[in-house]
């Protein structure tokens, strides 16, 4: 029999559980959707008033939590009463890659699943329909399952809970992630109740063509979400392996990537060029693959993986080398602004963003940067590249941050654009000219549109995948 949901818990309230859930809000009126989390900051940045500061920013999520939140989309850290209270329970937590022990620095860390789910055995009352959100390794609803059985008989209300697993990942692109839940490509269940099953795809029918709608096993649907981030980022780091064959060659890189995006076979999306890809997900979970193969005895597919994530630390290593050389073989002392700190564009998010790795080894370097991004704060800043001073140091450069991007330009010896911000295709390159210290270079990883303008007032330029 089909469980009618009329109320949600959503534990974890990150960038998957509060996007994700603030739309399930939006176009399921008559379900309560309830995120809980063990932070208080982040429940209290959930619930600010002023929606500019809202913990995540994704073009179209504030509209939506100002139409939702208390009425049917709640934040708090009423952990225990809404997991007692709720028809189904996603999991959104945090599964980062392990630093210690067995499969350290590939396996996933199940920690917070494990919490999670313990919770929800003690707590639960009746019937509760458990949906894994976070990115998770093969059978890790193996590992739930026999959790929630030994647990339960713990449970506290004398009830005798029981409990359906299912799969649901999620497929979002951050800085697009409200437009992909609104109209996504696909959305997969994995299960082995078709009740469960149904009850889950009743809440996405409210605005996704059942077309859309995809069922299968459990693992099936846990190693869907691993294979599809490894193949973006195999597209990503195809490109910009043969973006250095461009700049060798004299091709374009732009115009290899029109070529290639044609055939119809291929396809054009995930083809842009850039200084390598990051945030939460593709790092992650191609480890986690690795992991797998190797567990599973299969070397010479987790070899093949490996080198996705080779050829994405050689090009930032490649492009921090490149700022060096054609600043005269030495930066030491000399000041560079950086333009774009996030991972990528409309997204606050940092993490395994090349910028990071590329600032750190421009400040081993003894180099002192200018770091402008519209979106990332001075606090995550510093939380990615320690304590901000800005002094005179002979061995060690520093960086600052600027709200003022033309500020930020002032006095610099080169200027690096790392993410592809729609406000640096449009930069007045006459005023900034005037600004930088010459002779003045300007490296553009990321195919800003009036790029070749800086040309004209003189500046340097060193484009990806463009011999010029």
């Amino acid at each position: 029999m089909i469980t009618p949901i009329k109320k949600i818990c959503c534990i974890g309230a990150g960038y998957v559980g509060g996007p994700t859930m603030a739309v399930i809000a939006d176009k399921c009126k008559h379900v309560q959707v309830n995120v809980v989390d063990i932070s208080p900051q982040r429940i209290a940045d959930w619930n600010t008033q002023d929606l500019t500061k809202l913990p995540i920013y994704e073009p179209g999520l504030a509209e939506i939590i100002k139409r939702c939140r208390g009425d049917n989309l709640h934040f708090s850290m009423e952990i225990e009463k809404n997991i007692e209270n709720a028809d189904m329970i996603f999991i959104s937590v945090n599964t980062p890659t392990k630093k210690e022990g067995i499969g350290a620095g590939k396996a996933s860390d199940l920690t917070f699943i494990e919490k999670a789910t313990r919770e929800i055995a003690k707590l639960s009352r009746g019937h509760t329909i458990i949906v894994e959100k976070s990115t998770l390794p093969v059978r890790t609803a193996d590992t739930i399952k026999q959790i929630l059985v030994n647990t339960k008989n713990h449970n506290p209300s004398g009830e005798n809970p029981t409990f359906d697993v299912l799969s649901n990942p999620e497929f979002l692109a951050e800085g697009n992630a409200i437009n992909n839940l609104n109209y996504p490509d696909r959305i997969l269940i994995g299960g082995e109740s078709k009740d469960a099953i149904n009850s889950l795809k009743e809440i996405y029918l409210n605005w996704v063509e059942e077309s859309k709608i995809l069922t299968t096993n459990l693992w099936s649907s846990e190693l869907s979400k691993l294979a599809a981030n490894a193949f973006l980022a195999q597209r990503v780091s195809s490109i910009n392996s043969l973006s250095s064959l461009c700049e060798a060659s004299g091709a374009d890189i732009q115009e290899v990537k029109k070529a290639i995006g044609s055939d119809s076979r291929i396809g054009n999306k995930f083809l842009n060029p850039g200084p390598g890809f990051g945030g939460s997900c593709f790092k992650k979970d191609i480890l986690n693959l690795i992991y797998l193969c190797e567990f599973y005895g299969l070397e010479e597919v987790a070899q093949y993986w490996s080198k996705v994530l080779d050829i994405n630390k050689w090009q930032t290593d490649r492009i921090a080398k490149v700022v060096f050389q054609k600043l005269f073989g030495t930066i030491t002392g000399k000041n560079i602004a950086i333009l774009g700190f996030a991972f990528k564009a409309n997204t606050n998010d940092t993490r395994e963003s090349p910028a990071i790795e590329i600032c750190k080894k421009l400040m081993q370097e003894g180099a002192y940067l200018n770091i402008y991004d519209p979106r990332v704060e001075k606090n995550q800043i510093e939380k990615d590249l320690g304590k901000n001073y800005y002094q005179c140091n002979q061995n060690r450069g520093s960086w600052n941050n600027f709200d003022d991007l033309y500020l930020a330009v002032e006095n610099v010896d080169a200027l690096i654009i790392l993410t592809e911000w729609k406000e640096f295709d449009n930069l007045n390159w006459q005023l900034i000219s005037t600004k930088m210290r010459s002779p003045a270079w300007v490296f553009d990883t990321r195919s800003t549109k009036n790029i070749l303008v800086a040309k004209k007032y003189g500046l340097n330029i060193w484009i990806l995948g463009n011999h010029i």
